[in-house]
């Protein structure tokens, strides 16, 4: 029996059981309207809840399929606004407001966690929840390092949990998912170049040190990353983001939505990149922006990521089509028109993704956004990064997913985790 049926199994004895107290059979339980009962939901755990990972939340509060228990933050008054949301949701006093993950993780009635935090923690995270036996939800970007990524691929496939990137533009946004069926399918004929832009990214960050604020766990916030002192900007606003221990910036951090449009259209990673960029030294924020990245396909496709905009567009002998979070444009706008047929390649498949990873789980199936194609794509970001603090081409075999030729690039696909954390 799988992971999920065991943890049905585990419902359903504690209901017999009783515990110390009667167990009362809610209409809750039971499921109401369209609503399952609780055997046949996902129960979810909430791990980071600031601004993406509360519109998250707000997003499966509102699914049939789901039922939200448990929120973890290391920020108390985030963790105890969002229990106390969900329990007005749920008109119950139910939901727990955790610290630390880990006792999230131990909770063997929870199926699944949702993953929300700064970007140097999902990896770590996700890869202990996949080994504790729960599906993951992971916002993107996907992690620090190539190598991270490559963990947390090999341990979703060796433990067979259901993994669903945070790329919400596979089904929210329905068009980028027609337009690289356009690619797939050669309606603009052979490819020839797909340039990818992302909005650029941010300077400044106050870096003077501060007292920790109270109700912060700042040593589990920083948790893997090395020790550094406490300043505001470090840990709210848009710091996360913008310093290079907790992020590559926004050429993953944003990029992360125009590549994976870019990888569903053509599932390749370029086998060699170059680029410039700037990397400030003043202030805080210290990840590259301003980026210009060049490169090319195995195939002779021509690969480009730069800074300013949001848009992948796909270049073909017979025309091109450019999704992007506002829309699609083609030429010839006869593109926009065709009906892709039954026999043809067909990539949606749902128009809501926070519900697509529910029925994956319920179903054990692949869902919209899986761990292969959020490595590869999360790869894309970190050669551009990689290319333009080396000021170097970097060659990247695609077969032995590393970096030849360059071993000081070649180390830079990992990176050391402060002790005791590990993957």
């Amino acid at each position: 029996m799988n992971r999920f049926g065991m943890s049905r199994r585990t419902f359903l004895k504690r209901a017999a059981a009783g515990a110390a107290a009667p167990y009362v059979i809610t209409s809750a339980a039971l499921g109401a309207g369209d609503r399952p009962p609780a055997s046949g939901r996902v129960v979810l755990g909430h791990i980071g809840v600031g601004g993406q990972g509360s519109g998250l939340l707000r997003g499966f509060l509102g699914l049939a399929e789901g039922q939200s228990v448990a929120v973890c933050d290391p920020i108390q008054k985030r963790r105890d606004e969002r229990a106390a949301q969900i329990d007005k949701h749920y008109g119950s006093a139910g939901c727990k407001a955790y610290t630390d993950f880990r006792e999230v993780l131990a909770r063997q009635d929870i199926d699944a966690v949702v993953i929300a935090t700064p970007d140097h923690w999902h990896v770590p995270i996700a890869l202990a929840a996949v080994r504790a036996g729960k599906d993951v939800y992971v916002e993107k970007p996907l992690g620090i390092s190539v190598a991270h990524d490559q963990a947390l691929r090999e341990a979703v496939h060796r433990y067979g949990a259901i993994f669903q990137y945070g790329t919400q533009q596979r089904s929210f946004n329905t068009h980028c998912g027609f337009a690289c069926e356009l690619v797939r399918n050669g309606y603009i004929g052979e490819l020839k170049a797909i340039h990818v832009v992302a909005p650029d990214g941010a300077t400044g960050g106050d870096p003077t040190p501060q007292p920790v604020p109270e109700g912060l766990d700042y040593d589990l916030w920083l948790g893997p990353a090395p020790v550094a002192p406490y300043t505001h900007d470090r840990v709210f606003g848009v710091g996360r983001w913008h310093i290079y221990d907790y992020a590559i910036g926004f050429i993953a951090g944003w990029g992360a939505h125009p590549l994976d449009i870019a990888h569903w259209g053509y599932p390749h990673v370029p086998v060699e990149v170059q680029g410039t960029g700037v990397i400030p030294t003043k202030g805080l924020f210290d990840t590259v922006v301003h980026w210009d990245v060049r490169g090319r396909y195995a195939s002779g496709v021509e690969f480009t990521l730069k800074a300013g905009g949001d848009k992948t567009t796909f270049v073909g002998t017979e025309g091109w089509v450019a999704p992007s979070r506002g829309g699609i444009q083609a030429e010839p706008a006869s593109l926009l028109k065709v009906a892709i047929r039954p026999d043809e390649v067909h990539l949606l498949q749902d128009k809501h993704h926070y519900q697509n990873f529910l029925k994956a789980v319920l179903a054990r199936r692949t869902p919209a956004s899986d761990i292969d194609s959020a490595v590869q794509s999360d790869i894309m970001s970190h050669l551009g990064d990689i290319a333009i603090r080396t000021g170097r081409t970097i060659r990247w075999d695609p077969a032995k997913e590393t970096i030849v030729g360059d071993d000081e690039a070649a180390r830079m696909l990992t990176r050391d985790l402060r002790a005791p954390w590990r993957l």
